[in-house]
């Protein structure tokens, strides 16, 4: 992928996108100032580029019956590659896990989970999360209240 230097209107683009990516073409030009044709263009390449990963709906987790967000701290056994991309496969396979990254320090993983009640909760890390291969310890912590939950990046 050979990478493209962003400029002034590119990273008015990729700001305006992140904060709407469903508004049209002609909005998105009226916003950064250019016309439609040429901001096409750009978004394309920004898109062709990887600075555009995908388009998401930013869906309402409560709306949907998911009352539970959680976080859980998983040490492995064994940090060796073929070890952590086996937990990580295992990771993809959960659908209560919303993001999961690789730690440096004390624990290896965090993930963010969902879950529609504590129940269904208790039940992922016990019987997945803590019964799954090179697992040695699971810590969590429920989220109380969130105050702040953007996505993305600071354009």
């Amino acid at each position: 992928m050979t990478r493209h230097r962003l400029d002034e209107i590119d990273r008015k683009i990729l700001a305006e996108l992140q904060a709407n990516g469903r508004m049209t073409n002609v909005e998105l030009a009226t916003r950064v100032k250019i016309t439609a044709p040429p901001c096409l263009r750009r978004v394309r390449v920004l898109e062709n580029t990887g600075y555009i990963k995908g388009y998401h709906a930013e869906l309402n987790a409560s709306a949907l019956g998911y009352e539970v967000t959680a976080y859980a701290y998983v040490g492995l056994a064994s940090q060796a590659e073929q070890d952590l991309r086996a937990f990580e496969e295992q990771v993809n396979s959960w659908p209560l896990v919303r993001s999961c990254h690789m730690l440096s320090g004390d624990v290896d993983f965090v993930l963010l989970c969902v879950a529609r009640n504590i129940a269904e909760f208790q039940d992922f890390i016990t019987r997945d999360l803590t019964s799954a291969k090179n697992v040695a310890s699971v810590k969590t912590a429920l989220v109380i209240r969130s105050i702040k939950d953007s996505c993305g990046v600071p354009v």
